[in-house]
C-alpha cells in the first residue's frame, strides 16, 4: 500500500449535521437521476431560460462538459444534497459563461484591456498560500477576485459599488449552504461571498480545470484532463480577468493556487509578465494535511469520498509524482524562463516567526515596495485573524517510517529552496 492510501485510511470524517443525513437518507429511496438531473441538455436549458442568451462560445467547452457530467452520474456517488448542490453550481458556471460570451459581443474593446504583471502565489496545498494571499491584499495596489464577482462576473463590479454590489449577498447565501452541509470547512478554507477566491474559481466554466477532481470521485474525467492542454483554460481566466477589471482596475492583479504549480510555463505562455511566489513547507506536513482536506471535499457531496483512491492520488501529486513536480519549476528558474526579479520564495517557517519580515522579503524579490502604512495594515489583519478563530483543522501525521522513506525524496526540493523540517 502507497502513501497516499495509507494517509487516506487515517482519515475519517465527521458527522453530517443531521439535516443533511436526514435528506440525504430520503433520496436513498429517490429516483435521484430523474429528480436532481445532471445532464448537458437539461443544464443548457435552464440556464438559457434563465438569462435569455444561447450562445455558450466554440472554444471546445462542451466536449470537457458532457465528459464531468458522465463522470458524476457514473463514478462520483453523489448523495442528494451533493447532487443538489452541484447542479446549483453548474447552472451558475453556465450561466456565467453565457454572459461573458455576451459581453464581449456588446463590448469588443474588453479585449484590449491589459494585464499587467499579475502576480500569482502557489506551491504545495496547504503550505501558507492562503494565509498569505489574505495578507498581500491588504494592499490596494493589488486587485484580488472575490467570490461574488466570479460567480456572477457580469456586468463587470463597478468600482463605486464594488462593496455594496447586491450579487455579494447572493454569492453569500451560497455559501452559507456550504457552510450548512459542511461546518468544518471553515476551519479548512474559510469562504465568504467578498473573500478572496483562487484562480481555480475562473476555471469553473471552462469545464477543464484540476478543480473537478480535487471536489468530486471522476476517474474517467481525470484521465480525459491529463490528455488536454489547460493553456485554453489559462486563457479563459484572462478573458475573465479582462472583464473585471473594465470598470474596476488596480495596478496588478493577485491571484493565488496551488494547483498551477505544475503548469507554470502554460500560465508563462498566457501572461509573460507574470510574477510568481512560490510557498514552500515541509513537504511531509503539506501531504498530510492536503488529504485531510481533500477528504472533507470530497465527504461534502459522497458518502463514498475516497471512491477508488484514483481521483484523490492524481489530486494530491498534481499529475505529476508530488516530490518531482519540482524539478520543472528549478529548471525553469535554471534556464531564465522564471527569471530573477520576477519570482519570490515565501518560507511558512519564517512567516510563523515575524510575518512582517517574510512578506517584505517577497517584495523586495519581486521588485516591488511595501509601504510602511501598509505593512502596518498587514500587521493588524493578521493581529486579528489568530490561528484557531474558526475552528482547528486536526489531521493525521503519517507514521515515522513513511516519514523516512519521503524524507529521501524530498531531498532536492528541500535542499534547493532550503526548506526545513517541520517532522
Amino acid at each position: 500500500m502507497n502513501e497516499v492510501y495509507d494517509r487516506q485510511a487515517a482519515w475519517k470524517p465527521k458527522p453530517r449535521p443531521e439535516w443533511v443525513a436526514t435528506l440525504n437518507a430520503i433520496g436513498r429511496g429517490l429516483n435521484a437521476d430523474s429528480v436532481v438531473p445532471l445532464n448537458a441538455e437539461s443544464l443548457m436549458a435552464e440556464a438559457t431560460r434563465n438569462t435569455g442568451l444561447d450562445d455558450f462560445g466554440d472554444d471546445g467547452w462542451e466536449e470537457h462538459f458532457r465528459v464531468l457530467l458522465k463522470a458524476l452520474d457514473e463514478e462520483a456517488d453523489l448523495h442528494l444534497a451533493g447532487r443538489l448542490l452541484t447542479r446549483s453550481e453548474f447552472l451558475i458556471y453556465l450561466e456565467a459563461r453565457l454572459n461573458i460570451i455576451e459581453h464581449y459581443k456588446l463590448h469588443p474593446e474588453t479585449e484590449a484591456e491589459v494585464i499587467d504583471s499579475p502576480v500569482l502565489i502557489t506551491g504545495y496545498g496547504r503550505s501558507g498560500t492562503t494565509i498569505l494571499f489574505e495578507v498581500l491584499s491588504q494592499d490596494p495596489q493589488f486587485r484580488v477576485g472575490q467570490k461574488w464577482e466570479t460567480l456572477f462576473p457580469s456586468p463587470p463590479p463597478e468600482e463605486a459599488t464594488y462593496t455594496t454590489d447586491p450579487r455579494i449577498a447572493k454569492a453569500e447565501a451560497l455559501n452559507g449552504l456550504f457552510d450548512g452541509i459542511l461546518p468544518e470547512m471553515r476551519a479548512l478554507h474559510k469562504t465568504g461571498g467578498d473573500l478572496p477566491v483562487e484562480s481555480l474559481e475562473l476555471e469553473y466554466m471552462t469545464f477543464l480545470s484540476d478543480m473537478y477532481p480535487i471536489i468530486f470521485q471522476v476517474p474517467s474525467y481525470m484521465r480525459h484532463l491529463e490528455k488536454q492542454d489547460l493553456q485554453s483554460t489559462f486563457a479563459w481566466q484572462k478573458k475573465m480577468l479582462k472583464v473585471l477589471q473594465s470598470r474596476f482596475k488596480c495596478a496588478h492583479w493577485l491571484m493565488k493556487s496551488p494547483s498551477h504549480l505544475p503548469h507554470l510555463a502554460k500560465l508563462l505562455n498566457v501572461f509573460p509578465d507574470l510574477k510568481i511566489v512560490l510557498a514552500h513547507r515541509d513537504p511531509l506536513v503539506s501531504a498530510d494535511s492536503v488529504v485531510s482536506f481533500l477528504g472533507t471535499l470530497y465527504w461534502l457531496r459522497s458518502d463514498n469520498p475516497w471512491g477508488d483512491g484514483s481521483a484523490a492520488t492524481w489530486a494530491l501529486t498534481m499529475q505529476d509524482d508530488r516530490a518531482n513536480v519540482w524539478d520543472g519549476i528549478i529548471a525553469l528558474i535554471e534556464n531564465g524562463r522564471i527569471a530573477k526579479g520576477n519570482y519570490a520564495n515565501f518560507h511558512y517557517d519564517q512567516f510563523m516567526a515575524d510575518p512582517i519580515a517574510a512578506i517584505q522579503r517577497v517584495y523586495d524579490d519581486l521588485g516591488m515596495t511595501l509601504k510602511p502604512a501598509i505593512a502596518a495594515k498587514m500587521k493588524a489583519y493578521l493581529d486579528d485573524k489568530f490561528q484557531g478563530k474558526f475552528g482547528r483543522h486536526d489531521y493525521e501525521r503519517a507514521p515515522d517510517d513513511v516519514i523516512a522513506a519521503e524524507r529521501k525524496l524530498y531531498k532536492k526540493y528541500q535542499d534547493y529552496f532550503a526548506v526545513p523540517n517541520e517532522i
